[in-house]
């Protein structure tokens, strides 16, 4: 009974009334009171946070949630790389010479994505597309270690990135607000995309200086979202487990990174 009308609130309010409403509620002491059935209604595994339920004193508090240390593994080896987010990976594939993908029947431009000049070193590679619903954790942690090389914003305002959003939504992963993070790992530069997905627009950096480590948080969304992974040409070899759509989380691998 209540799933439809959460639904309705995080997943498709696109107005600038509607979630400016929404993010003021969620941020309220009365929006406390709703956390229990969010909770039971997404089956959030309570087990894994880092507080008891009680303690979160909003549902904003509860959504952005840390885990208790331990919650997620991230794997050691040095060559590779690992999902940033807990997600379903809801697409894998090439980026054509052009610089276009193409998800859910329709084509995207990386240009438009990253912003002018920025998309030339990602021609030919590869795209990975990991989508957060409000079930799951909503942090983002980094898929590499590094160094920060860039970090921009673009876009205004953010319409649905779920799976519907996407076979019918217009652009929204090249125009929808996005935070874009490049990281120089070795020879390779892997963008990360953070997109919003309603209009309040809430992704927040978390990391210090213009280093990364694997595994270790780097951001978080307010609401639930899609990061994407590009990685240049030659320099990314897909785990051969993974088949889309395929349910991750926060550490696991996803592929090795070529010399």
């Amino acid at each position: 009974m209540l799933k439809p009308v959460y639904r309705l609130l995080i997943e498709l309010t696109n107005g600038r009334w509607t979630s400016g409403i929404l993010q003021k509620f969620a941020q309220s002491n009365l929006s406390r009171r709703v956390i229990p059935s969010f909770s039971r209604i997404y089956n959030i595994n309570e087990s894994e946070m880092e507080k008891n339920l009680h303690e979160y004193p909003t549902l904003h508090e509860f959504f952005i949630r840390r885990l208790k240390e331990g919650a997620r593994v991230t794997d050691e080896s040095p060559e590779s790389a690992v999902s940033p987010v807990d997600a379903v990976i809801e697409d894998i594939g090439d980026i054509r010479e052009d610089r276009i993908i193409t998800v859910k029947g329709k084509n995207y431009s990386i240009s438009e994505m990253l912003g002018a000049n920025k998309a030339g070193k990602y021609a030919g590679g590869t795209y990975m597309i990991f989508y957060l619903s409000p079930s799951h954790y909503h942090r983002i942690h980094s898929p590499v270690t590094g160094k920060v090389t860039d970090q921009w914003i673009l876009g205004l305002k953010s319409f649905p990135v779920n799976k519907w959003g996407l076979k019918y939504g217009r652009e929204t992963l090249s125009k929808n607000f996005r935070s874009i993070t490049e990281v120089k790992h070795g020879d390779s530069v892997i963008a990360i995309v953070k997109v919003g997905a309603m209009f309040v627009n809430s992704i927040e950096l978390t990391h210090e200086g213009d280093q990364l480590e694997k595994g270790k948080e780097m951001a978080y969304f307010t609401f639930g979202s899609t990061v994407i992974l590009l990685f240049e040409k030659g320099k990314f070899q897909l785990e051969r487990s993974i088949k889309t759509p395929a349910h991750i989380k926060v550490g696991e691998r996803i592929g090795t990174l070529c010399e």
